[in-house]
């Protein structure tokens, strides 16, 4: 009997042993292709480099606390990542993962605003039908009713505008622009009714990935947002802990916007899977706020800038960077999103096939005219998670897609590796996986 605390207690799980390449390996010798690990496995399940980075860190040193000591490995992932990242982002906080990364985000927003005498300042905007991770901080933040509902007692006040959803929130005669400067102007109307004196933060997904399935926003519409956070000085934080690290055919996925935070989150990518890491990044007039100020972030925990997680993430980063495979990651996404829209762009329960880079998303629906979703007591999204595995296939379907109870999608996340073959064996036994849930309704 196992005494291990498992996420679903009704699971049986079989037992990873090996990875090689895009697969990992059973204790049976089975094989499921990887295109779904919540977008984690960037590189794969067995790149040398990463490899050899941790155990050569190990073999010097496994654990500094960073409230005694810095380390090499720290230092100069730090330097990497500014190096790359966009406008004025000049310092990085190194944490464990993605809901530490936009906990410290919240907090450090709260603590600027402190140091440069505007304590009023106390509220967080974000969008509806996003996800920040599952601390009560972060997940107040998220805008997704169904991980919010049983710990609502407990969460901290935030408010939530529409999320930046084409597919289900344009209007009839309305342009793409024209909707996207829309739902961004509802973040105006949000600060003036809470008070703009009052407004700290306003948080997004620049794609969001597991509430919406790899939803991107329309072109235009961060930059409105940036704007109206500039008008009246609210910070912006980006949280690209699903969609960065190259994911999106970008190192950092804002860049497609054009547009650059207050703060960034990251993580999944950041370590590759290799090691638990995540990463805020703030501005330099930021942390120059608080080195003026008190000069202590009040906030910390025990494996900050761990040396063995940094040395595995730089070594990440060299690859992205030096391998250039952001810009595969586009070039393949492309590809795949074409091999989608073949295969399933007549499907009668395929309503959108959208996406960034190797972050891909199918919706189904009950009907493609209406764009009806299915009876969530279908659980549609189940099925192909469970149809999938059982054919060799790790994707990421999830439900209430539409506001937390209704709506399918499933999430494609494959590693910035996957070849051609590769790719048209995800789509054969996805296909036979959705075929599979969907016969009998």
């Amino acid at each position: 009997m196992s005494h291990v605390f498992p996420r679903h207690t009704k699971a049986v799980l079989p037992k990873a042993v090996a990875g090689d390449g895009c697969y990992l390996i059973d204790d049976q010798g089975k094989r499921y292709l990887d295109c779904g690990d919540a977008a984690v496995s960037c590189l794969g399940h067995s790149n040398a480099a990463v490899i050899k980075a941790v155990q050569d860190q190990v073999a010097q040193i496994g654990f500094a606390h960073s409230g005694f000591m810095t380390s090499d490995p720290a230092e100069t992932l730090a330097d990497l990542l500014i190096k790359h990242a966009p406008g004025d982002l000049d310092r990085v906080y190194f944490v464990s993962g993605g809901s530490e990364a936009t906990e410290s985000a919240i907090k450090l927003a709260r603590q600027f605003f402190l140091e440069i005498g505007q304590p009023e300042r106390r509220h967080v905007i974000a969008r509806r039908q996003s996800y920040h991770g599952n601390t009560l901080g972060a997940l107040s933040a998220g805008g997704n009713a169904w991980r919010r509902a049983q710990f609502a007692p407990m969460l901290i006040e935030m408010t939530h505008i529409s999320e930046c959803y084409e597919y289900i929130g344009r209007e009839d005669g309305e342009t793409s622009f024209d909707y996207g400067q829309r739902v961004a102007n509802e973040l105006e109307r949000e600060i003036l009714r809470l008070g703009p004196e009052s407004v700290m933060a306003f948080m997004a997904e620049p794609v969001v990935g597991a509430t919406l399935g790899a939803v991107p926003a329309v072109e235009g519409y961060f930059k409105r947002i940036r704007e109206i956070c500039d008008q009246y000085g609210v910070l912006l934080i980006l949280d690209e802990v699903m969609c960065g690290m190259g994911r999106t055919g970008h190192l950092f996925a804002c860049d497609h916007d054009g547009i650059a935070p207050d703060i960034l989150c990251i993580a999944k990518g950041l370590g590759a899977g290799y090691q638990p890491i995540g990463a805020m990044l703030c501005t330099k007039s930021i942390y120059q706020a608080i080195q003026s100020g008190s000069g202590f972030f009040q906030h910390g925990h025990t494996y900050l800038g761990h040396p063995v997680a940094t040395a595995a993430a730089l070594a990440v980063v060299r690859e992205l960077t030096e391998k250039n495979l952001p810009e595969r990651a586009a070039e393949m996404g492309r590809k795949t999103h074409l091999a989608l829209e073949q295969a399933f762009g007549q499907h009668p329960h395929i309503g959108d096939i959208r996406g960034r880079g190797l972050f891909l998303g199918l919706e189904l629906v009950q009907n493609r005219a209406t764009k009806a979703p299915f009876d969530p007591a279908l659980g549609i999204a189940g099925k192909i998670k469970k149809a999938a595995f059982a054919n060799g296939l790790i994707c990421y379907p999830m439900s209430g897609t539409r506001d937390g109870k209704q709506g399918d999608h499933i999430l494609l996340a494959p590693p910035f590796i996957i070849e051609d073959a590769q790719v048209s064996e995800m789509i054969d036994k996805l296909s036979k996986a959705i075929d599979t849930a969907l016969s009998g309704i």
